[in-house]
């Protein structure tokens, strides 16, 4: 019998995000699955019969670092819409200085930023449950949960779509960090100011875009020709390498969040269908 160990915490720092993105779209590949249950109640496990491992409690953060178009590129719709993406809070920085020899902290604010630290540290293992202030609890009912709520569309949508417990966390850390053990209003406006950070890095960094290769192309053809495109205009498109049910579901997809319209046309005969981006 292994006991395991009394401490679950777990931090990973992956300066190569690319590579876990590309190891999760392996077809058997678990890795997508066990953040996710990592991110939910920390209780991980395999199926394997003979070399089963489990861990239950597990506190697991990921750290990981990749440029925007290197994710994009290893990004696929699945992980979008599986809840993985929405796991992360997505953090857009870029470098505001030169300096060719780094650059250090004075000691005197380092050593004071570690000892408050610390004692956050100290006061959170000491703290059972954190609660909401009846002021927080009013903020968060009447303007800031709504606000979370509202649906947005496409793949931005799919990856923001966890925005109320993610601002919930990060309002938990904020009070502990006050060495609080009530959420007060201003950890929660705290929490909501990083979280519209991570929102709006998240729409620099996956746009409009539905998450779809058809109908991300074919949004982009349509906004580009304000005549807009019949079917038979559609298919030319993609060479008609597109089958009809292809370029049907990605018409959908676009009316249905609104990006697209159709205009029936008379021929004299059977109507035929004109597309046009919604502007």
């Amino acid at each position: 019998m292994d006991n395991g160990v009394e401490d679950k915490r777990l931090l990973v720092i992956e300066a190569e995000f690319a590579s876990p993105l590309r190891v999760a779209r392996r077809e058997g590949n678990i890795l997508s699955g066990t953040i996710r249950l990592a991110w939910d109640k920390g209780n991980l496990g395999n199926m394997t019969k003979q070399t089963s491992v489990r861990a239950t409690g597990a506190h697991i953060s990921i750290i990981g670092h990749i440029t925007r178009d290197e994710l994009l590129r290893e990004f696929s719709a699945a992980e979008g819409h599986n809840g993985l993406a929405n796991r992360f809070l997505w953090v857009c920085v870029r470098r505001t200085k030169f300096r060719p020899l780094g650059g250090r902290l004075k000691r005197d604010i380092s050593d004071a930023l570690a000892s408050r630290l610390k004692g956050a540290l100290v006061f959170g293992c000491k703290t059972g449950e954190v609660r909401l202030t009846k002021r927080a609890k009013k903020l968060w009912c009447q303007k800031v949960y709504p606000k979370l709520g509202a649906e947005v569309p496409g793949l931005l949508g799919a990856v923001i779509s966890r925005a109320e417990p993610q601002v919930l966390r990060l309002s938990i850390i904020y009070a502990l960090l006050d060495n609080s053990m009530f959420i007060s209003p201003k950890h929660l406006q705290a929490a909501n100011a990083v979280w519209r950070y991570c929102a709006d890095s998240a729409r620099f960094i996956f746009g409009d875009a539905l998450g779809d290769a058809t109908a991300d192309s074919l949004l982009a053809h349509l906004r580009q020709n304000e005549k807009g495109f019949t079917r038979n205009e559609i298919r030319e498109i993609f060479s008609r390498n597109r089958s009809e049910r292809e370029i049907s579901n990605a018409l959908r997809l676009l009316k249905e969040y609104r990006f697209v319209r159709c205009v029936r046309e008379e021929t004299g005969g059977r109507p035929s269908e004109r597309w046009f981006a919604v502007r």
